[in-house]
């Protein structure tokens, strides 16, 4: 497919993509029969069932990426070391058998140091999807104290001048000291969660603080948002924009917008604030009217080959995710009907299927575009988002008792 030379440079200009409503959105791409996309979504959890049962006995660390289809490991977790296990736990919950439940367990338990670690603000990604999934499972308080433990070490990294949660170094290093980003949004359940099992207000508190400063910073006129924001780490000032992971300081990095959508949706659920449910449906309609008739997201819609350049389908498995809880806070189908076709675009063109090598699940995933990390690779918490969207949808009850889609 050709792309004329004005295009390319209309995008790369920061042209906005034109706005398409969840519904017009819907009815562009088409219907798609409830029973056909069902049937797709059974198939991809059970072929994500089969191909954990053979690669998660030998399984020597966290998953943090794939190299010619196999896993790479981090034996601390990185940032991601919590959805291995939490995608062992969707399994289990999915199949009934305690193999997967054992296999988490053991795994999980080797995150045990990182509950005092201050040097990241990760700690959601870390002990949510799997430790608070474990204690909701398996009621044993161990699991309960520790994403505890965890929220205090989260909080440390709460700087009160700019009402921000930092993201990256070590509290002590001045690098990185006023740098937001867009995934902060996902770690604030874990303070939710911390709040409402001690009774201290302060967490939630911190949460509210921190999602109403990406609120007023992050979202652009049009809904879309920059992966990053910078603070004078001193005094709060807001410095501007900026990016890592996406094309420029003036683009839209999809899997960023996909936290974005999911984690502010959590946040109404845990608050009843209905301006964050609000910029939750912002950051939602930019993202649908962005989306290729294909389902799959770009890794940035407005990259300059976009929407022809490298998909990125772990930002579709979070975006489905998000969707359904959106349609669930809002009442509104059309949310539901473009995650169902996200969802099966993915069981139908980003399974693993066609290779008898691959370990991962889902392909088609890019990590770290503009420095070359990680193109057309499988990640670890594309997996997990698959299939926590699949239960979302086939096991509902199943995905409340693990993740907790409760609302005030």
């Amino acid at each position: 497919m050709s792309v004329s030379r004005r295009t390319v440079l209309a995008v790369a200009a920061g042209a906005t993509a034109t706005a398409v409503s969840p519904a017009q959105a819907a009815e562009a791409f088409g219907d798609q029969r409830s029973d056909s996309a069902e049937r797709a979504l059974h198939a991809a959890a059970d072929y994500a069932v089969e191909k954990l049962h053979a690669v998660a006995p030998g399984v020597t660390g966290f998953p943090v990426g794939t190299k010619f289809e196999k896993w790479t490991y981090s034996q601390n977790g990185d940032w991601v070391g919590g959805f291995w296990p939490g995608t062992l736990w969707m399994a289990y919950l999915h199949s009934g058998d305690d193999v997967f439940r054992t296999l988490a367990l053991d795994s999980a338990r080797e995150l045990a140091p990182r509950r005092h670690d201050t040097t990241t603000h990760d700690l959601g990604f870390l002990f949510y999807p799997f430790w608070v999934t474990a204690w909701r499972l398996t009621g044993d308080d161990s699991w309960r104290a520790g994403a505890i433990e965890a929220a205090d070490s989260l909080i440390q990294r709460y700087n009160p001048r700019g009402h921000f949660i930092r993201a990256w170094g070590a509290l002590d290093d001045p690098k990185n000291a006023g740098r937001v980003i867009m995934d902060t949004i996902m770690n604030l359940d874990l303070l939710a969660f911390a709040g409402r099992q001690t009774g201290d207000e302060k967490y939630l508190r911190i949460a509210v603080e921190h999602a109403r400063t990406a609120q007023r910073v992050f979202p652009r006129p049009d809904g879309s948002t920059p992966h990053v924001f910078d603070f004078d780490p001193d005094t709060g000032v807001p410095i501007g924009p900026n990016t890592v992971q996406g094309y420029s300081p003036s683009s839209c990095w999809s899997r960023g917008q996909a936290w974005g959508v999911y984690g502010f949706t959590t946040m109404y659920r845990r608050t009843g604030d209905r301006q964050f449910l609000s910029t939750a449906r912002r950051l939602a309609d930019y993202a649908v009217g962005a989306l290729s008739p294909d389902h799959i997201p770009v890794w940035d819609y407005r990259a300059p080959q976009a929407p022809y350049d490298v998909k990125d389908a772990s930002a579709g498995a979070v975006m489905a995710c998000g969707l359904l809880d959106l349609s669930a806070a809002t009442g509104r189908r059309e949310y539901r009907q473009v995650a169902l076709r996200i969802l099966t675009a993915l069981s139908e063109t980003c399974l693993t299927r066609n290779s008898t090598r691959a370990e991962a699940i889902v392909a088609r995933c890019t990590r770290n575009r503009p420095a070359e990390d990680g193109i057309e690779i499988s990640l670890p918490y594309a997996d997990y988002y698959l299939l926590e969207g699949i239960l979302r949808v086939l096991r509902p009850q199943d995905a409340d008792r693990a993740v907790d889609l409760s609302t005030l």
